[in-house]
């Protein structure tokens, strides 16, 4: 299902709105998000982000099949932001400025503070796959391998683990096993565009290499 420019600008819209509003509670929040009123359940979808803990993930899992656009996008990041909230505030802060050393480039030192983050609090299955996502990038396919087991055990809805085992496969040169893993990611979240093209483009050229060896 892919988000049209418009279904994008609303979500940015309706975050706006939803941190302007009055809050609602937790409580109010995962109510609204199981009522029939759209507009309740975006709010909610919005606000959880900011509120949700680990056990709602659940229903924002369920909201990523919701029948509105905007409430599927609103879904996926406030589970993003869920996951990446350990519940400690010495493990959140050493996280963002893991999340910073990835983002200028310096996967050396993000993988330091990523290894300090799992080996402090190994629960916060988020620290894990940072870790993974770092390993990968700079090739070190078997280890990434090795901390995606970690974050799956740990959080089996992890969508963005489950599409990592997939690249790494794909890397590794093995289309069957990224098949398998693209498609376990799509059944927790449908809404992963470049998975599901990914999907497509695997399944063509699987059938290709099937047909040049009979």
């Amino acid at each position: 299902m892919r988000r049209a420019p418009v279904v994008l600008a609303l979500v940015c819209s309706l975050v706006a709105v939803a941190t302007a509003a009055p809050p609602l509670t937790r409580d109010q929040a995962l109510a609204a998000l199981a009522k029939s009123d759209v507009e309740g359940r975006r709010q909610a979808a919005a606000w959880l982000g900011d509120l949700g803990v680990m056990t709602d993930t659940r229903v924002l899992v369920q909201a990523l099949r919701d029948e509105d656009d905007v409430v599927r996008v609103l879904a996926e990041r406030s589970l993003w932001r869920i996951w990446s909230r350990s519940g400690d505030h010495d493990i959140d802060v050493l996280f963002e400025q893991g999340v910073e050393d990835m983002q200028r480039g310096d996967a050396a030192a993000a993988i330091s503070v990523f290894t300090t983050i799992v080996e402090k609090k190994p629960d916060f299955a988020e620290g894990w796959n940072k870790r993974a996502t770092v390993y990968y990038l700079v090739g070190e396919y078997q280890k990434s391998l090795h901390d995606c087991d970690e974050v799956v055990r740990r959080n089996p809805d992890h969508f963005g683990a489950l599409a990592g085992y997939g690249q790494i496969y794909l890397a590794l040169d093995d289309p069957e096993r990224a098949l398998e893993y693209f498609q376990r990611a799509l059944r927790v979240n449908p809404n992963l565009v470049n998975v599901e093209a990914a999907v497509v483009e695997l399944k063509r050229r699987i059938i290709e290499k099937r047909k040049g060896v009979i």
